[in-house]
């Protein structure tokens, strides 16, 4: 204890932007699966996790959406929400949030001082250091289990899953929304390895509700749930969802599961978000009839109504008509040239993207580039930034056969720039389009919404 008291008098971090600045300082012990480092933590802490009831969501894109579904529905019931999330798009606090509210700068600068002796007596012993999404993990769950204690905190996966900084607790139900080619140098290259990695999540007798679409995958959840003795939820077995309509501003779909059926509307577009809310609400149905979860109709329907997720399909100006959206790997690209389409009429479209080094840049192109008038390129502002002159070169090679012969190709490296020249080119019959990374997504949100620089990152 003489260790916890010294740190609290001489309480190194001295404000806000010390706390961010050491957890963000973490980030060259870079991600190392393994809950090695975690669990050493939480034990010094005597695992607050314990005393906590999580909602655990996997999948490699919508697992945003999936919590705000899931959090708007919950506090509309009545019950005190934690959500964990990753990245963020405005502030590090944002990750953080407490029935909609981020946690306040006071509070994370309390937190981290507690954190801050513990990370460096663990990075003494042969474990290391903890890394920053390991320290982020611990202080979600100390502010949880010691400032708000919610009913139920929404807790978002990293990366992955079995080895998942995350993947430290126990929840009450397991979510994995849907499986693609992501962070494949990490997770395996073939859609059965990661399907295994997600599918770590799946802990003994707790159920999971799926919207796993491929057969391998699937088949991969299936193995894990009887080796686990769970019950296995799955889009097209057990519930289905079918979208009935959906202009600009909203969606509707009818909803079908083992208990009832229900039609919804959303205000998140695309119809890969009417899969994520039929997870979402396959997921409150299993916490009501089994979990006795006090949730009704109105405010199932108020909630899914009134979810908003920033940089999703979200139109964030209309004079000219600009629309945010973070797809960044090829499921997420066949979304948006889906979605695009299908919600918005326009003459031309422009679009301007920028991403990381490590993506599969090559499908994600294939998908878009058909449907696209005038490419602009740029670079997110990031340390892991994918050369826009490459980025150029693939979208050269792949120009002839994916590509409108008319396709308009501009090349700037400064996304500041580049959000000019999408605006000037963007006329009122036009559609312009912000998509990569959301750390270009973050960037380009503030500085349209007229907000102070985002502290975008993970």
């Amino acid at each position: 204890m003489g260790n916890l008291t010294g740190a609290v008098q001489t309480a190194p971090l001295r404000s806000y932007e010390d706390a961010v600045e050491w957890i963000n300082g973490l980030i060259p012990f870079g991600i190392r699966p393994g809950l090695v480092r975690i669990q050493a933590l939480l034990e010094r802490l005597g695992n607050p996790e314990r005393r906590l009831k999580f909602v655990h969501v996997a999948g490699t894109n919508g697992k945003g959406s999936t919590c705000a579904f899931l959090t708007e529905v919950l506090h509309r019931s009545g019950y005190d929400v934690g959500t964990f999330t990753s990245p963020y798009i405005t502030k590090f606090t944002n990750r953080f949030q407490y029935n909609g509210e981020d946690i306040s700068e006071d509070t994370l600068l309390k937190l981290a001082n507690r954190l801050h002796p513990l990370v460096q007596e663990i990075a003494a012993t042969e474990l290391g250091s903890p890394t920053m999404f390991e320290v982020s993990a611990a202080l979600a769950i100390l502010y949880y289990a010691s400032e708000c204690v919610p009913d139920v905190v929404v807790w978002e996966t990293g990366l992955g899953g079995r080895l998942d900084v995350t993947n430290v607790i126990h929840p009450v139900i397991s979510i994995i929304t849907n499986i693609g080619m992501d962070h494949t140098d990490i997770l395996g290259d073939t859609i059965a390895e990661i399907a295994s990695e997600k599918a770590g999540i799946i802990k003994p007798g707790v159920p999971v509700v799926s919207a796993v679409t491929q057969p391998e995958a699937i088949q991969v959840l299936k193995d894990a749930a009887e080796r686990n003795r769970s019950t296995l939820y799955l889009a097209g077995d057990h519930f289905s969802y079918e979208r009935t309509g959906g202009h600009a501003e909203s969606q509707t779909f009818h909803f079908s599961g083992p208990f009832r059926q229900m039609d919804i509307e959303i205000s998140l577009l695309g119809e890969h978000q009417c899969a994520n809310a039929a997870c979402a609400m396959m997921s409150l149905e299993v916490l009501h009839y089994y979990m006795a979860f006090v949730i009704e109709d109105e405010h199932i329907k108020q909630g899914f109504l009134a979810t908003k997720w920033a940089g999703r399909l979200e139109q964030i100006s209309s004079s000219p008509r600009i629309v945010l959206d973070g797809a960044h790997n090829p499921e997420g690209a066949e979304s948006l040239a889906k979605s695009l389409p299908n919600i918005f009429q326009y003459n031309k479209l422009n679009l301007m993207m920028g991403m990381l080094a490590n993506k599969h840049h090559e499908a994600y192109l294939k998908h878009i580039l058909p449907i696209v008038d005038t490419l602009i390129l740029t670079e997110p502002d990031f340390r892991r930034k994918m050369d826009v002159k490459a980025l150029g070169d693939i979208v050269e090679q792949l120009r002839e056969k994916h590509a409108k012969q008319t396709l308009q190709i501009i090349i700037e490296p400064d996304w500041k720039n580049a959000l000019e020249l999408l605006k000037s080119r963007t006329e009122a019959e036009d559609l312009g389009v912000v998509s990569g990374t959301l750390y270009l997504i973050a960037d380009v949100r503030s500085n349209l919404l007229g907000l102070s620089d985002s502290e975008k990152g993970w």
